[in-house]
């Protein structure tokens, strides 16, 4: 018998530290999106990022010495992790029900927007985000439930959602630019979309680049 690997908790939510797709990729961070409301914290979602961490800090040694906080406010830095043509993988748990169609539409403005602002945004790029709105159209995020969005280090990303008691669905986005755009929500420095995730992925890169 092996020994077992205890999950992690993170904002009571629980992440395996380990995912393996081709190989093996570490919880490095993780953060929440929230929003507050008449001075509620309202928890939508918790967000772990999974990476190899050595391989990751073979292409940041340009920050080698940074602080955390030096590394969080330099959004260079953080195109350096979206350029890395690395896997990565994006696992976000459902803390508040909302539908598919409101996830996706959040991600579709927040893509097209940066798509727009770069001049990259063509036919090819509408049809790979109306791809995305459709996979999400009848799926309702449930509390607890997954969507995984894994990056091959090229120019191809596979989204899966994952509910409860169903068998994992999945959508390949093959889009180069599109995927560059959805790494960056997530991964973008002082515009993603989880300033806590953010943090945590800057303090930990921090220590690595240490090491």
């Amino acid at each position: 018998m092996g020994t077992e690997v205890k999950p992690v908790m993170a904002d009571g939510v629980s992440f395996p530290p380990q995912i393996t797709i081709s190989n093996p990729l570490s919880l490095i961070a993780n953060g929440i999106t929230d929003i507050e409301i008449h001075f509620l914290q309202i928890k939508f979602t918790a967000i772990g990022v999974y990476l190899d961490p050595k391989s990751i800090v073979s292409h940041l040694q340009n920050w080698k010495g940074k602080t955390a906080t030096e590394l969080q406010q330099d959004n260079k830095f953080f195109d350096a992790i979206v350029a890395a043509p690395l896997e990565k993988l994006v696992r976000v748990v459902v803390i508040k029900e909302i539908k598919g169609s409101q996830y996706a539409s959040q991600l579709e403005t927040a893509v097209r927007d940066r798509l727009a602002e770069e001049d990259k945004f063509e036919e090819e790029e509408e049809e790979a985000l109306e791809k995305i709105v459709q996979f999400f159209q009848h799926i309702y995020l449930r509390k607890d439930s997954v969507i995984t969005i894994y990056f091959d280090g090229f120019s191809t990303a596979q989204i899966g959602f994952l509910g409860e008691g169903k068998e994992e669905v999945k959508l390949e986005v093959k889009n180069g630019n599109v995927v560059e755009m959805i790494q960056k929500w997530y991964l973008g420095g002082s515009r993603g979309v989880s300033p806590t995730t953010i943090s945590s992925l800057a303090s930990a890169l921090s220590a690595e680049l240490l090491k």
